[in-house]
Order: structure tokens, then sequence, then C-alpha cells
């Protein structure tokens, strides 16, 4: 069984990449979920320098986006975005499996 695909928005992609090239690094970035925030579940966003053998992996725009599996298995089908609003800049994840969420969209619930 395959899980979904995460998807990359392409303003995502272009905010990695710049970030990326401010640190010379590689235009990788790992999501990963931890246990705490204020609906049980958060979400964690990182520079890699190179997939680990077991990530799941998208590319949107030679930039890549590398999930670990048990990450993967809360956050299967979610849409990675760059928002920018009056309160700040952020990448937000769309989560299709999330039943709750926090105002601040950095933690989920099942």
């Amino acid at each position: 069984m395959t899980a979904e695909p995460l998807i990359l928005t392409p303003s995502a992609a272009k905010r990695v990449a710049f970030i990326a090239s401010k640190q010379s690094r590689p235009a990788i970035l790992r999501l990963a979920v931890e246990g705490g925030g204020c609906s049980g579940f958060q979400y964690k966003f990182d520079l890699a320098d190179a997939p680990e053998a077991d990530d799941s992996i998208s590319e949107t725009d030679g930039v890549k986006l590398v999930v670990d599996p048990m990450s993967l298995d809360l956050i299967a089908g979610s849409t990675v975005d760059f928002v920018e609003s009056l309160g700040g800049a952020a990448f937000k994840v769309e989560n299709p499996q999330a039943a709750a969420g926090c105002g601040c969209g950095a933690s989920f619930g099942i």
C-alpha cells in the first residue's frame, strides 16, 4: 500500500530554494511530525542535507520535500504551502487527515 503523495506548492518550493541558497545547502525540506502542540501533534520543518533511505520524496521545481515513514502515516495526502500574511510568513500544512487543528496551524489532531 503506497501512501498518498505529499504536494509542495510552487510558492513553498520557491521559499525553500531561497532559504537553502542563503545557507549554501541543498534545497531539501524535511517535514516531520512530533507529539505535542495544542492539538496532539505538531509539524516540524528543517532543511536536510540529503534524503534518508526510507524517506518519501516529492519534488516541485527542483526542490525536494522529504518525510520519514512514521510522519508520512499522519500526513499522507497533505499539501505544504508557504503563506505570507499580516500575521507573518510561514509554511502551512493542509492535512486532509487532521480532525482538529489549532488557530496557529502548527499542530493538529487525528
